[in-house]
């Protein structure tokens, strides 16, 4: 197949400023004051499908946000990839942290981005990295070099735990029938060292409230005599972990699964460099459980952390109140065999247990997603494997991610087919957080790749 390089280097601004103007959109699923921006988007991802050569292309209503869906059938006899990706993004907050505003999309170059990279909300999770398969199909189309049959699913609840994907899967599973699952919401090790994610970690997500007084209280008359919830839930959060970082939780780790010392060995193999890690990050240490190195710590061990914590009063000057009520929000990243649903329930349990007298506790859960990992003798592996081959002219690495995709097991459940995970983002794109960014070469780098495993796919399917 001749490389998809030239078409690229044709349409590189074109491509750019169509995904700048993806990125103005403020696709916040989270927040119902943007709900209207997020229906304006999802016309747009379907615009973007039809532009690219996808027939029957359609946005498909839900209980919640819509789910784009659109295809490009050759013939039935062949191979189908499913892409899957989202358009809805997180909440840019804190705003003020922004160095431009992160739905006003701009280009930097920088040290690690000499040929710029795009700073905005979603320009690499996911907006950007769903992108270029819409790219690659346009290419793959336009140059008559488009293999395999290809389906597009597209939604707009990732953010906030796909609410309304279970739902749509089971009543579309002949519409949705295929032969591997391709996602791109991941990422590499670095521009130079290509990898393939080969597992991701499950996800049990709360949020706690600690309520005292019936009121808030004047600190001065009612200070010491009063349990302060805010005091009270800090202790509470402070007691899940103990000198060695571990959880406290009775039976958190019931069904946590040991990796051998081959295994570690094997993971310790993929390059890593400590001091560029914690100079990234402004850190002068690491942390986290004791017997466990950094790569480690952060994806093949389970995590709690507090993700916002308040109460009381936070706005300008001071006001001496004993709050009746304080929140928190939590998380848990599991790994496999862990139940996200069991550990939410340990967790509910124990929190309510731990409560001292005089305060109410009561446990909200959110969402969740278990563990997942994709074996490397697949051949949708192999088929990525030899696409990274083909353009970065050396064998990826095969890594496991700390981060979560809830629906990657609900897919496999449902459709009853293997997830590959092709991610071209990198650590440094801060996702999730302010100036949130996505290289342009490594935009452009995903495009040139995708093509290539729908050739070797196809060719592996068919002997």
């Amino acid at each position: 197949m001749p490389s998809p390089g030239s078409y690229i280097a044709a349409h590189k601004e074109r491509f750019v400023q169509e995904l700048l103007q993806l990125l103005r959109l403020p696709s916040i699923s989270a927040d119902p004051a943007f709900s209207q921006d997020v229906l304006e988007t999802a016309g747009a991802v379907a615009q973007a499908l039809i532009h690219a050569g996808c027939d029957n292309v359609e946005v498909c209503d839900t209980e919640g946000y819509p789910i784009v869906y659109g295809e490009k059938i050759l013939d039935p006899e062949l191979p189908t990839v499913l892409v899957y990706g989202h358009y809805d993004v997180q909440p840019p907050d804190p705003v003020d942290l922004w160095d431009s505003p992160p739905f006003e999309p701009v280009i930097r170059e920088t040290e690690l981005h000499p040929e710029g990279a795009i700073y905005a909300r979603g320009a690499s999770d996911d907006k950007g990295q769903f992108y270029m398969h819409v790219k690659a199909l346009e290419y793959m189309i336009r140059e008559n070099k488009l293999p395999c049959n290809v389906k597009f699913m597209v939604e707009g609840e990732e953010e906030v735990g796909s609410v309304s994907l279970e739902e749509f899967l089971k009543a579309n599973r002949d519409r949705l029938s295929n032969d591997i699952i391709l996602i791109s919401d991941t990422g590499m090790i670095a521009r130079d060292i290509p990898s393939i994610t080969t597992g991701l970690r499950g996800l049990s997500y709360v949020e706690v409230e600690v309520t005292g007084p019936n009121r808030d209280l004047h600190s001065g008359l009612y200070g010491g005599a009063v349990a302060n919830p805010i005091n009270v839930l800090a202790k509470m959060i402070a007691s899940l972990h103990d000198e060695n970082n571990r959880i406290t939780i009775p039976g958190f780790y019931d069904k946590v699964v040991e990796l051998s010392r081959e295994e570690r060995e094997l993971m310790a193999e993929a390059p890593f460099d400590l001091e560029a890690y914690k100079k990234a990050l402004d850190i002068d240490a690491v942390h986290g459980e004791a017997g466990y190195v950094t790569n480690e710590r952060n994806a093949i061990r389970p995590t709690l952390d507090v993700n916002g914590i308040w109460g009381g009063y936070t706005g300008e000057g001071a006001k001496t109140v004993i709050p009746s009520k304080a929140y928190a929000k939590i998380s848990m990243r599991l790994v496999p065999n862990q139940d996200w649903r069991e550990i939410m329930d340990v967790f509910t349990a124990h929190f309510e247990k731990i409560a001292p007298p005089g305060v109410r506790v009561s446990v909200k859960p959110h969402h969740g997603g278990q563990a997942y990992v994709t074996p490397i003798d697949h051949i949708g592996y192999q088929a990525a494997s030899k696409a990274y081959e083909e353009t970065f002219g050396k064998t990826p690495v095969p890594q496991r991610g700390g981060g979560s995709i809830p629906i990657v097991t609900l897919f496999e459940q449902e459709l009853e087919s293997k997830i590959i995970l092709m991610g071209f983002g990198l650590d440094s794109d801060a996702i999730h957080s302010p100036n949130e960014h996505f290289g342009i070469w490594n935009y452009l780098k995903g495009i040139e790749t995708i093509p290539y495993f729908y050739r070797y796919f196809t060719e592996m399917s068919r002997g």
